[in-house]
């Protein structure tokens, strides 16, 4: 009989995502997401840094192409409590949007979700989500 990984394990430590210009990922997730540079270390000739937020820790890195594209890594969800103002906050912050309003799904958990999603530097997508 096997047993589930969660047996092994007790949270998500990071997802990894190779950034195409390291620094402009660190600023970007730091001084506009509010992230904690946790870590930035050598690897081999290039540099590997590890951004928290809470339990969310990124580990991104130079040496590897960046897709510039959703791909593994489809986006990453922050719980937001109050979406117009996270929204409004987003667009003052100068973000590149990929939705242009405020999203909804209506049969998402009892009462529907709603969320926007933005781009960061290398392409990904970061989505903030109120649960109504």
């Amino acid at each position: 009989m096997t047993t589930p990984m969660t047996a092994f394990t007790t949270d998500l430590q990071h997802s990894g995502m190779p950034a195409k210009d390291l620094d402009e990922t660190i600023e970007f997730y730091t001084t506009k997401l509010g992230f904690e540079l946790a870590g930035l270390f050598k690897n081999g000739e290039n540099r590997c840094a590890f951004l928290r937020y809470g339990h969310l820790t990124i580990e991104t890195w130079e040496g590897d192409p960046a897709p510039m594209t959703t791909g593994a890594i489809n986006h990453w969800a922050f719980d937001t409590p109050d979406i117009e103002a996270a929204f409004e906050n987003a667009k003052a912050l100068g973000l590149d949007f990929k939705d242009t309003e405020i999203q909804s799904i209506p049969s998402f958990w009892d009462n529907g979700i709603r969320y926007f999603n933005v781009y960061g530097p290398n392409g990904e997508t970061i989505e903030f989500c109120q649960i109504v």
